[in-house]
C-alpha cells in the first residue's frame, strides 16, 4: 500500500478532479468513502444536487475563517493531498475497508488525531478500484495549523501495519531519500508521445550518467547542454554565484514553455549542494591518467571496485555510504564503455542502484575520491579490453551483494531490495559476456602435463580449496589463464597465494571463476619490464654528458690544424 504525501494551493480544483472523468476518462465511479462528517460533506458522486463549489466551501470553513483573521491573507499550500493506492496483485479493498484506511491515516498524520474535536476537515474520495485520494484543509477549528511534521513518513508506517492487518502485499518502508515519482500528467503526457518513460526519469538518467563522468560541477553544465538539455541555473543576489539549478528535457513543453525540473526535484543527491560534495566547482584541467592506456584504466577500475568491497565491512557507516555512492557511478561509467549485448543489463543495473546509492546515512565522499576517480577514468578510456572488462563486471557482482547485504542490517529495506535487482541485472550480464570467453579460454588448455604441473601448484598454493577448485566446470579456463600468466612474468604458486588471499573463498559459488578474473586483472610484468627499462635507457641518455656544440670559427679552426699536419681534409 503507498501513500503519496503533496500539497496545494486550490481545494476546488482537486475537487474537480476527484470527481471529474480523468485526464483520460480513467475515473469510474466517484464518491466518497468517508469524511471528518459524513452528514456534513455534500457528496457530488452520491447526491445530484451537491456541487463541486459546495463540497469547497465546507472544507474551506476553517480555512475561510483564518483568512478573516489575517485580514484576507489565505494561509499558503492549505490543501493536503494524499492518494493510497494497493499494490498490483493485492485484492480489491470494500468502501468500508477504504473507509478504515483513511481515518487511520489523517490520524497517523496528524491532520485529525483519533478523538480531536477540532481537527482539520477532511475526506476520502475513490474512484477506482485500487485507490483513493484523501483531501483535507489544513487549518484546525481551533485556527492552528495541525502538526503534520513527517506527514509521509508517518503515512508509510501506518500502511505497514494495514497491510498486516489486511493481508496485502508487504511492500518496502522508505525513509525519505527515494525520488520523487512522476505524476498523474506526467505519464499520460509520456503515453501520448509514445516516450517510455516520462521526461522526469529521463533527465534524471542523463544527469546521474554525466554527473559520474565529469570531473567538475561547470563540466557538468557543459555536458548536459552539449545533450540538447536545457540548464537554468540560479545566481545568489548578494554573492552571485550558482545557488541551484534546473533542467528542461528537448521538447518538454507547457504552454509552449519548457517544464523544468529543479536538481533536488530529480533526486534528493542531484541537489546543487549534494553535487558540490562529490565534484569540485571550478573546471579540472588534469588529464585522465590512463587515457593512452585502457588497460591501466581497467585494471586500476577493478581495483578501486575490490577495495570499496572491504569497506562495506569495515564498520565505518560514512565511507561506507560514500563507498555506495562512488560505486553507483562506477556503473554508470561500465554501462557507458562497454559494447555488446551486455550493455543493456548493464544500464539497467546502474539506473536500479541510483536507489541503493543514498540513504539516510550523511557519506563521506572523500573516502570514495579513490574508486570516483579510477572508475570515472573508463568514460574516457578508448577501447575496452574484453578480460578486464569481465574482471570488473565480475567484482561489481561482489560490490552489489555486499550493498544489498549492508542496507539490510540497517533496516534500508528499499536500498536493499533495490541493490538485489541491480545484481540480478550485473548478474545477466556477466553471465551473456563471460561464458564465450571461459568456454574458449577452456578449449585453449594447455598439455596435461602443464595442467598436472598447475594441479600440483593449486594443491600446494590453497590446500583448503584445492578440490573444490579442481572439480569446478571452470578448472580449465583456470588452466589457461595460468599459463599466460606464466607467459606475462607471473610465479603460478605466488600469484595464486596472492590472489586467493584477496578474497576467502569458502563462501564463492565458483572459486575457479573467481581466481580466473582476479589473475586477468594482474599486469603483465613483462611488459612492465619492458617499459622501465626503456625509460632507463631514455632517462640515461639524457642525462649522458654530451659534447658541446662548436662554434662554425671553432670548425674552422679545426680544419686549419689538421692541414697544417698534413692530415686529411675530409674524414672517411
Amino acid at each position: 500500500m503507498v501513500p503519496d504525501v503533496s500539497t496545494g494551493s486550490s481545494t476546488l480544483g482537486l475537487i474537480n478532479y476527484l470527481f471529474g472523468p480523468g485526464r483520460r476518462d480513467e475515473h469510474t465511479d466517484p464518491h466518497i468513502v468517508a469524511a471528518w462528517d459524513m452528514a456534513g460533506a455534500p457528496d457530488p458522486g452520491r447526491d445530484h444536487e451537491a456541487t463541486y463549489g459546495q463540497l469547497a466551501r465546507r472544507l474551506d470553513h476553517h480555512v475561510d475563517l483564518r483568512t478573516r483573521e489575517l485580514g484576507g491573507h489565505k494561509p499558503p499550500q492549505h490543501v493536503w493531498h494524499c492518494p493510497v493506492r494497493t499494490a498490483p496483485g493485492d485484492r480489491y479493498l470494500t468502501d468500508a475497508e477504504w473507509a478504515e484506511v483513511a481515518r487511520r491515516i489523517v490520524a497517523a498524520t496528524g491532520i485529525a488525531p483519533e478523538g480531536d474535536e477540532k481537527a482539520c476537515r477532511w475526506i476520502a474520495v475513490r474512484h477506482a478500484d485500487d485507490h483513493i485520494h484523501i483531501l483535507a484543509t489544513t487549518v484546525r477549528a481551533d485556527g492552528r495549523r495541525p502538526r503534520t511534521h513527517r506527514d509521509g513518513q508517518r503515512a508509510q508506517q501506518e500502511c505497514r501495519k494495514i497491510e498486516v492487518e489486511f493481508g496485502l502485499r508487504r511492500l518496502k518502508s522508505g525513509d525519505l531519500t527515494a525520488p520523487p515519482t512522476p505524476t498523474g500528467a506526467e505519464r499520460a503526457k509520456a503515453e501520448r508521445q509514445s516516450q517510455g518513460v516520462t521526461a522526469r526519469e529521463w533527465l534524471r538518467e542523463q544527469a546521474y550518467t554525466v554527473a559520474a563522468a565529469v570531473r567538475s560541477v561547470d563540466d557538468y553544465f557543459t555536458v548536459l547542454t552539449s545533450l540538447g538539455i536545457q540548464v537554468k541555473q540560479r545566481i545568489g543576489p548578494e554573492s552571485g554565484e550558482v545557488t541551484g539549478y534546473s533542467l528542461a528535457a528537448p521538447g518538454d513543453t507547457a504552454r509552449g514553455e519548457p517544464v523544468w525540473y529543479g536538481g533536488s526535484k530529480l533526486a534528493p543527491d542531484l541537489s546543487f549542494n549534494r553535487l558540490r560534495e562529490r565534484l569540485p566547482t571550478q573546471d579540472v584541467t588534469d588529464r585522465p591518467q590512463h587515457i593512452d592506456d585502457p588497460h591501466m584504466a581497467w585494471r586500476g577500475a577493478e581495483w578501486a571496485v575490490r577495495t570499496a568491497h572491504t569497506v562495506l565491512d569495515s564498520g565505518d557507516d560514512a565511507a561506507a555510504q560514500g563507498q555506495l555512492d562512488a560505486f553507483s557511478d562506477a556503473l554508470h561509467n561500465l554501462a557507458r564503455a562497454v559494447h555488446g549485448p551486455h550493455r543493456a543489463e548493464l544500464q539497467a543495473a546502474a539506473t536500479v542502484f541510483n536507489r541503493a546509492r543514498r540513504s539516510a546515512i550523511r557519506a563521506d565522499h572523500q573516502a570514495a575520491t579513490s574508486l570516483r576517480d579510477a572508475t570515472r577514468e573508463l568514460a574516457y578510456a578508448r577501447d575496452e579490453p574484453g578480460g578486464l572488462a569481465i574482471a570488473f563486471i565480475f567484482a561489481a557482482l561482489h560490490v552489489a551483494r555486499a550493498a544489498a547485504n549492508w542496507h539490510a542490517q540497517r533496516g534500508h529495506q528499499q536500498q536493499a531490495a533495490a541493490a538485489e535487482q541491480a545484481l540480478l541485472h550485473l548478474w545477466v550480464g556477466y553471465q551473456q559476456v563471460s561464458a564465450p570467453v571461459l568456454a574458449d579460454l577452456s578449449r585453449r588448455a594447455p598439455g596435461q602435463q602443464t595442467i598436472d604441473r598447475f594441479e600440483s601448484t593449486v594443491r600446494q598454493a590453497i590446500p583448503d580449496h584445492a578440490d573444490q577448485i579442481l572439480a569446478d566446470p571452470v578448472w580449465p579456463a583456470l588452466t589457461t589463464t595460468l599459463a599466460r600468466a606464466e607467459t606475462a612474468g607471473h610465479n603460478p604458486h605466488q600469484l595464486l597465494s596472492e590472489v586467493a588471499a584477496e578474497r576467502e573463498l569458502a563462501t564463492a559459488d565458483s572459486p575457479a571463476q573467481v581466481l580466473v578474473w582476479r589473475i586477468t586483472a594482474q599486469p603483465n610484468k613483462r611488459m612492465q619490464g619492458a617499459r622501465r627499462r626503456s625509460t632507463v635507457s631514455a632517462t640515461s641518455f639524457a642525462s649522458a654528458p654530451q659534447p658541446a656544440p662548436t662554434t662554425v670559427r671553432e670548425q674552422s679552426s679545426d680544419r686549419s690544424q689538421r692541414q697544417a699536419r698534413g692530415g686529411p681534409r675530409h674524414g672517411r
